[in-house]
């Protein structure tokens, strides 16, 4: 256990701390964004590999918790109406995390940012995709097999999903239970996938665990404070942040 802590000495190990506290914060106040934020904060100080090990348990875990504060019921009707979706993003995160060992540290920032950077600006914009009823089941097809691939590489796969239910018009009051157990299998295929692939093992599941405890802080406080301030404009200003972090990550991979 002590060699594990001493992957990151005492000053990253707070940094990370206090960023996956502020993911868990925007987690529990607008239900999204925790391995974006994740992702793009702790991967300004951090080796990639090791912040993708580090958010595995805070995903698993936060998702868990969404799952149950949305109700069974609602989850098994998800799961019936959006059988294939799930289906391709839990494969295709198995697949995809398999391949995150093969990338070099540059490469690896790069893969890391332009998702965050192209998942925050769509939504920004606010570009809503629209797909007919003849088109449903090919859309399932490619947006579960894209929201995989991120999953495993990039450990999110929340945006794609948002957009495909919107693009199926699903009503907002059924949108979060559906994402919560998106988000929830999903969760569980990454776990699976990166013990697989290496990057969960026995010197970084130790980080990882320690990292469930300022997220789950977070998402308790979020969930108290969430409604205390203007959810649109905090969820702009969260986007952001987030694309100026995405940009910084891009740039060190580009200019080492």
């Amino acid at each position: 256990m002590a060699d594990s802590f001493s992957l990151l000495p005492p000053a990253l190990l707070i940094f990370a701390f206090c960023v996956t506290f502020i993911g868990g914060f925007v987690k529990g106040a607008v239900g999204f964004a925790m391995p974006l934020i994740m992702i793009s904060g702790m991967g300004i100080l951090i080796e990639p590999q090791l912040v993708v090990a580090c958010i595995v348990l805070p995903i698993l875990l936060g998702n868990g918790l969404q799952v149950l504060r949305s109700g069974l019921a609602p989850a098994r009707q998800a799961i019936r109406d959006h059988w294939r979706y799930i289906s391709l993003v839990c494969i295709m995160i198995l697949i995809s995390a398999q391949f995150l060992t093969s990338i070099p540290t540059n490469g690896m920032f790069v893969v890391l940012g332009v998702p965050v950077v192209g998942l925050c600006a769509v939504q920004l914009a606010g570009w809503r995709p629209s797909i007919s009823a003849s088109w449903r089941r090919p859309f399932e097809w490619m947006a579960g097999t894209l929201s995989g691939i991120l999953g495993g590489l990039a450990g999110t796969w929340g945006p794609p999903t948002v957009l495909y239910l919107l693009a199926l018009d699903t009503p907002r009051d059924r949108q979060m239970s559906i994402q919560g157990v998106i988000y929830g299998l999903g969760s569980v295929m990454l776990l699976l996938g990166h013990l697989k692939s290496g990057v969960l093992n026995g010197q970084t599941w130790p980080l990882s665990a320690a990292m469930v405890v300022p997220a789950m802080l977070g998402m308790w406080l979020g969930f108290k404070l969430g409604d205390r301030f203007d959810q649109d404009k905090f969820r702009r200003a969260t986007l952001w942040v987030l694309i100026i972090a995405g940009l910084n990550l891009i740039r060190r991979g580009l200019m080492g």
